[in-house]
Order: structure tokens, then C-alpha cells, then sequence
């Protein structure tokens, strides 16, 4: 029979691979000296863009990171560590911590993975400065849209200036 202890770690280390696995992205949070009522806040915001947080012993979360094959997170796992799960983009995600650790200098983002690359901090700042997805396309219609915009004014001068030539042809046989 085992004890309680090592059933507990067992089911904490598979539920982060579980996470692991659901996620396109995840991200390490170092929350020391954070407050609880501070804590719950940052859940309740992140909650709201559809991501996890979970807060495990450390060795539970190296050993369940390495055996991912997550090795380069597992470095940045020392002292109070939470580990943030994305499914969708991580954009959004990334501008809601970047604006929390602002206003609460305890919270530090130690880095993370997007896809199959290893971020730092400052990557993670990095995508919190990108536009939003909605913006990225109006600024790809746009673009593709501006040719056919410069043709159809072209086109519209020609016919502009032909009227302009027609009406003083009017005006000089008129007198």
C-alpha cells in the first residue's frame, strides 16, 4: 500500500503532464512575497482568458517538465513557482501578466515555451507588446487591400481629369 504522500505527488506530477499536454504554451511564474488575496486576483484574471494555473512542489514540477522532455524549463523552477498552461494564444495571456507584475512588482515572469521554443522574460515581454490576433488581420487586409485601392484611384483620376477637359471643351465652344 503506499502512502498518502507519494499518491498525492503521483497524481500532481500527472496532472501537469496532463496540462502539458492539452497546452500550446506554458509559462513559470516566480510568486514570492505575493500575497493570497494578490494570487487569487492574478487567477481570476487568467481564468477569464481561458488558462490554468498550478502551484506544485518543486521536484514534483522538474520531474514531471524533464519527463516531458521540457529540460530547459526545469532550470528556471527555484523558490515559489507556478506554472501557467495556454491552450489558445499566448498574446493575450502574456500582456495580462506583463500588466499584473507591473502593479505588483512580487510577481516576476521566469520564462517559458511557445510551440517548440524556449523563452526567457524577455521574450514574454516581447509578445505582451505585439498587437492583439483581430488587429494582426485587419493590418494583413489592409495591406492586401492597398494596391487595389491605388489602382481604382488611379483609374478614377483619369476619368476625373477627362470630365475636367470635356466641360472646358463645353465652356470654350459655349462662348
Amino acid at each position: 500500500m503506499k502512502k498518502l504522500g507519494s499518491v498525492f505527488r503521483e497524481a500532481s506530477e500527472n496532472r501537469i503532464k496532463d496540462y502539458l499536454k492539452e497546452s500550446r504554451s506554458v509559462f513559470i511564474i516566480s510568486y514570492s512575497k505575493l500575497t493570497s488575496p494578490d494570487l487569487s486576483s492574478l487567477r481570476q484574471i487568467l481564468k477569464a482568458a481561458n488558462v490554468r494555473v498550478f502551484v506544485a512542489k518543486n521536484s514534483i514540477a522538474r520531474r514531471a517538465l524533464k519527463e516531458s522532455g521540457l529540460d530547459g524549463l526545469v532550470k528556471l523552477i527555484e523558490g515559489p513557482c507556478g506554472l501557467v498552461f495556454i491552450k489558445d494564444e499566448p498574446v493575450a495571456v502574456s500582456k495580462a501578466l506583463c500588466d499584473f507584475s507591473k502593479n505588483h512588482e512580487n510577481l516576476k515572469l521566469e520564462g517559458g515555451f511557445f510551440g517548440d521554443n524556449l523563452l526567457d522574460a524577455k521574450d514574454i515581454q516581447a509578445l505582451a507588446k505585439l498587437p492583439s490576433k483581430e488587429v494582426l488581420r485587419a493590418q494583413v487586409v489592409m495591406t492586401l487591400k492597398s494596391p487595389i485601392n491605388g489602382l481604382v484611384m488611379v483609374l478614377k483620376g483619369n476619368l476625373r481629369k477627362l470630365v475636367y477637359c470635356l466641360q472646358q471643351i463645353k465652356e470654350k465652344k459655349g462662348k
